[in-house]
């Protein structure tokens, strides 16, 4: 068997590719099983991609990207399957997707994690927002032998176009990356989060209550990100996300926190910061949206947020109450372990590519 992953993205960058069939690699190896990846963007674009301007070189990058799919097409035949990743180009026609499994026949396995038909794009990007075609999504949903979705909500979107969709989670690999735990001795106390700029926006739900607990607890907001916010908040601390430091960035936080709007794209979110943070035995704060409510089992291994006092009673209680904080902590792993761990998803990761 041999897999071609046509994917958006360099390897080991972007999040949704590298805890959604990346560290699956290894388990392909082991199994006998040949791949090759086709990033759509090169490293050099990758790492201007989301800076404002250089709109020349994002505009290359783009079409050089057109080109390479355009001359894939012609080396399709010794591959048995096909896992895309979001789409096979960003901009324009589902022409990749149509030719392989119109004209080629190659059985497409399609994998997305968020509600991608519905438009969303950075600020620096949105010149090329009007080439977007977010009406390819139930394209290739049709066109695919196979639909491998992030949670109920997208499997339930896919369903509409396509008979043969599997709910294939975000998972976390608990042995070789996500493998130490939170010591809640330490201080001081560190609220955290996680994410791209993209998402920071969503910070902005709890900012009231993270000022108010400013007056009466000691504390520090560390955000870990690409960019550094822009917010007034004195216990704020921002800190560069780097690959090689990732988990020790992580694991000086006491809980980790995930607000999110209540809107159709949020409804897409694989609860991804809710995995990373309970994997390394931090509680997980979240709101009720997505998948969030399947991952978090509220007050046994974090707690599901619903209002701004919500959020400020579940922070009260684990800042005053170290045995409290010690107690959920404690229950967080076994989760991940139990459900959403490479190890517990990798037959579901694999029957992918079985009849």
């Amino acid at each position: 068997m041999k897999i071609l992953f046509v994917v958006p993205y360099p390897t080991g960058k972007a999040a949704s590719q590298r805890f959604r069939f990346e560290q699956y690699y290894n388990l392909l190896k082991e199994k006998g099983i040949d791949y090759e990846i086709k990033p759509f963007l090169s490293n050099e674009i990758w790492d201007i991609l989301y800076l404002p301007g250089k709109f020349h070189k994002k505009a290359a990058g783009i079409i050089g990207g057109i080109c390479k799919r355009f001359l894939l097409l012609f080396k399709l035949k010794s591959f048995d399957y096909i896992f895309i990743h979001r789409e096979a180009t960003p901009i324009g026609p589902a022409f990749f997707e149509y030719f392989a499994s119109r004209w080629l026949k190659k059985k497409i396995v399609y994998d997305f994690d968020d509600a991608i038909w519905i438009p969303n794009y950075s600020e620096a990007n949105s010149f090329f927002s009007f080439l977007k075609g977010y009406s390819n999504v139930k394209r290739i949903c049709k066109l695919a032998w196979k639909v491998s979705c992030g949670n109920d909500y997208l499997c339930e979107y896919a369903k509409q176009y396509n008979k043969s969709v599997v709910y294939n989670p975000t998972t976390i690999d608990t042995l070789n990356l996500h493998n130490k735990q939170k010591d809640q001795a330490d201080k001081p106390f560190v609220i955290g989060w996680t994410g791209s700029h993209s998402t920071v926006r969503y910070i902005n739900e709890i900012l009231p209550v993270l000022k108010e607990l400013e007056s009466n607890f000691k504390f520090e907001f560390r955000v870990i990100s690409d960019l550094p916010p822009d917010m007034e908040l004195e216990s704020l601390r921002f800190v560069k996300w780097k690959k090689e430091t990732e988990i020790e960035d992580l694991l000086s936080f006491n809980v980790g926190v995930m607000p999110l709007l209540d809107d159709k794209w949020a409804k897409g979110k694989c609860g991804f910061k809710a995995l990373q943070y309970m994997s390394l035995g931090i509680p997980a704060l979240v709101s009720p949206v997505g998948v969030n409510t399947k991952v978090v089992d509220n007050k046994v291994n974090g707690f599901i947020c619903q209002s701004p006092e919500d959020w400020k009673s579940a922070l009260e209680e684990l800042m005053s109450n170290q045995t409290l904080l010690e107690e959920v902590s404690k229950n967080t792993r076994i989760k991940i372990e139990n459900f959403y761990s490479v190890q517990s998803n990798s037959q579901n990761f694999l029957a992918l590519f079985e009849q």
